[in-house]
């Protein structure tokens, strides 16, 4: 009988051991950008469910996306690996355990009418957000035509300010990110794409940054949220069910379904084999590796943060390396 009793305590002992670790959902930040919306799918299709890994999401903007992981408020967010970098500094230290994309085009230096090349911008204004992704894409654009950031005025604008502020007509270019950047062209007759993520692939990955304590006591759980994922990406990218993540992922944000589908050209969606090529060291843009430190230079050189940030002390390859 004392045998019984113990052994029904051992087993209520860890159910409810069980029960306590895991009775709060992982939550995670997310928001509008094709790479971080398309972890709806999952939730609309009840994958994580189905995983045996309790998920919520919980929707921002991007920057308040971060202000929610760096308070504690979430688990985890979905960034930009740079922007990672500058939360840590910050105190707010993540692991990236999952990369999700990169930019191959979303992101934009955007000429308005008469202004046809960067090279055009030489002596004029450019509006962006000062500091962050869209501000080193334009140094890597006047880097690629022989100019300097001397060779042109920055105006410090909010991005989702940027289309008005082309319109505007007292800026010859703005710097912004899908959707903004759409909304611009659509809203300034004769703007066009000057320069894009899309002529410097790697610049800009996208991560899953995963709070470490959170990472550390539930690395299980947060294996199985990333396998969901690349179940995400592979669904997204067959031919046959495109279309009906599309849907789901303008419907989250409220856009047409073939907008949607034109404007997901600009991400390109990293599969599981990618994303493991990404997570490889090395020094260029086609190694997350490489482009973190391209990142930290960026941040260090405009006074973002004043300690370096190590890439290596972000990046955790070890879930996707072990996945197949």
């Amino acid at each position: 009988m004392k045998t019984l009793v113990k052994r029904l305590f051992s087993i209520a002992a860890v159910a409810l051991s069980s029960v306590g670790l895991h009775a709060e959902p992982l939550k995670i930040a997310y928001s509008d950008w094709p790479g971080f919306t398309l972890i709806e799918v999952a939730k609309q299709k009840g994958w994580f469910k189905e995983a045996g890994v309790d998920v919520e999401l919980v929707w921002f903007d991007y920057l308040p996306s971060l202000d929610a992981f760096a308070s504690g408020k979430v688990d985890a967010v979905t960034c930009v690996t740079t922007d990672a970098m500058v939360t840590g500094a910050n105190g707010a230290k993540s692991k990236i355990v999952c990369l999700l994309d990169y930019s191959d085009g979303g992101d934009m230096i955007i000429g308005k009418a008469g202004i046809n090349s960067i090279k055009d911008l030489k002596g004029k204004k450019v509006a962006l957000e000062l500091t962050l992704v869209e501000h080193l894409l334009l140094l890597k654009a006047l880097e690629a035509n022989g100019m300097t950031a001397a060779d042109v005025e920055l105006v410090n604008t909010a991005t989702n300010e940027t289309p008005q502020t082309l319109a505007s007509g007292n800026v010859a270019a703005i710097g912004a990110w899908y959707p903004v950047s759409n909304q611009a062209l659509k809203a300034v007759a004769g703007s066009k794409p000057l320069f894009t993520s899309g002529h410097a692939k790697g610049l800009i990955y996208d991560g899953l940054c995963v709070n470490p304590v959170s990472y550390s006591q539930r690395k299980a759980d947060w294996e199985k949220v990333v396998k969901v994922y690349y179940k995400c990406v592979d669904y997204i990218l067959d031919e046959k069910t495109k279309e009906d993540a599309a849907g789901i992922l303008a419907a989250k944000v409220g856009a047409d379904v073939k907008d949607y589908l034109a404007a997901m050209k600009g991400t390109h969606f990293l599969t599981l084999e990618e994303a493991k090529t990404a997570y490889k060291k090395g020094a260029g843009l086609d190694s997350v590796y490489g482009s973190m430190a391209l990142g930290n230079k960026f941040n260090l050189d405009n006074k973002v943060y004043t300690e370096s940030q190590k890439p290596e002390s972000y990046l955790v390859p070890g879930i996707v390396n072990g996945l197949k």
